[in-house]
């Protein structure tokens, strides 16, 4: 795959608008920790649905749901999904399970990450990310998943915790790709989006924090690689966030491709009313195809 800056005007693909939408029921529930982790967001309460999309909010018990892959289709790819909200509140019906059924249907295992909101704990989103893909490898032979092939895939501020576990990853918690949609990347005061810089640090919002958590900073040449998707009038995340990353992963010769929608805003997710809704499922299933190329799947 070239390294390349696409600006996805193409609408000459109207015609996959009439591929079925193909995908599985949720499998399991499972939770995220067999025993409390030691570190706690401080939040109390139920969980509660907010705003008009029904985001959830006070998330402070984490959890992982698994569409499991057509078996008939199976790929032995599982991607580690984390839905956005500004490190406030997560938009699992836009941007998890929607997605991890489609991704089953093309044999593809999705697993939703429901991680706690940190209200301030800078440390906690991380821990429950690195702790899902963890949590993917033990089930790997019982959910018939390659350990090689789990990435991890990741909307708005949930772009940037992925974007976090692609460059502050352990042996046992490494991506083997990420797909980041209109991602939070930078901290920069100039770029970043100031709800998800607040909601992760809280009272901790010092400038040494801020470069720690300034993911194009942190780009090496082993971060995997990474496809990012976004829209060019994105106006609550900036899109300058993305080519950053993008940059940095090219100067370190890592593989990656950038494709910018024309329009759509920001929080599409897996909206069918997103003017390129199909074009975007395309890409993604041919990223990971060119990623093994002799197992690629194409959209059914």
């Amino acid at each position: 795959m070239k390294n390349s800056i696409r600006t996805a005007v193409i609408i000459c693909f109207a015609f996959l608008g009439a591929l079925p939408l193909r995908g599985q029921e949720l499998s399991l529930e499972i939770p995220l920790w067999a025993t409390p982790p030691t570190e706690n967001n401080g939040l109390t309460g139920p969980e509660t649905k907010v705003g008009s999309k029904g985001f959830t909010a006070n998330v402070s018990y984490p959890v992982l749901k698994v569409y499991r892959a057509d078996a008939a289709r199976n790929t032995g790819t599982a991607v580690l999904i984390a839905p956005g909200g500004g490190y406030g509140a997560l938009a699992m019906r836009q941007e998890g399970d929607p997605f991890a059924a489609w991704l089953a249907g093309q044999g593809i295992t999705g697993v939703v990450l429901k991680y706690r909101m940190p209200n301030g704990h800078h440390r906690i989103p991380l821990e429950d990310a690195k702790q899902g893909m963890r949590l993917i490898r033990e089930h790997a032979r019982e959910w018939q998943i390659d350990t090689a092939r789990i990435g991890v895939m990741g909307f708005s501020a949930g772009g940037h915790l992925a974007a976090t576990l692609l460059t502050r990853y352990e042996a046992t918690s490494r991506p083997a790709f990420g797909i980041l949609f209109y991602p939070v990347i930078s901290f920069d005061d100039r770029w970043a989006h100031r709800g998800s810089v607040q909601n992760l640090l809280g009272a901790d919002s010092t400038e040494t924090m801020k470069t720690y958590y300034s993911n194009e900073l942190q780009v090496t040449p082993q971060t995997p690689p990474t496809l990012l998707l976004l829209s060019n009038n994105d106006g609550t995340v900036k899109p300058r966030n993305s080519i950053m990353f993008y940059e940095a992963l090219r100067e370190n010769r890592v593989l990656t491709a950038l494709y910018i929608f024309p329009s759509g805003g920001h929080g599409w997710g897996f909206r069918d009313t997103f003017a390129y809704h199909e074009i975007m499922k395309t890409l993604i299933l041919q990223w990971i195809a060119e990623l093994w190329p002799e197992q690629a799947s194409a959209p059914k």
